[in-house]
């Protein structure tokens, strides 16, 4: 497992710790750990309307900078989310990436 997946799964074992300490079941833990990736969605696309402007009370009120953290908090807590629900979330994530790859990159003859 390389260092980011070990600090996502860190992140992940953290979270549902706490979540247990709170007497929260896994299931429900999970649902609001995806609901969390909506969250986050909804700052990225706040950003980007600030960077356009495009809202007229607040105008311009965010930068480029602001709308890559705001995406890369996007896929932390999907990452984390993926983390929580299961414990071969590297492989599986890479598994996927792979699949989803082969449908839009050229395949080679190596």
């Amino acid at each position: 497992m390389n260092r980011v997946w070990k600090t996502v799964t860190a992140l992940a074992d953290r979270f549902d710790e706490a979540d247990t300490a709170r007497g929260m079941p896994p299931e429900e833990s999970h649902v609001l750990q995806v609901l969390k990736i909506g969250e986050e969605f909804g700052e990225a696309a706040q950003a980007v309307i600030g960077v356009k402007g495009t809202n007229p009370r607040k105008g311009t009120s965010h930068s480029w900078e602001d709308v890559h953290a705001e995406v890369a908090d996007v896929v932390i807590t999907g990452m984390v989310a993926l983390a929580r629900m299961r414990p071969d979330a590297a492989e599986y994530f890479a598994d996927q990436l792979k699949a989803k790859a082969a449908n839009f990159l050229p395949r080679t003859t190596a």
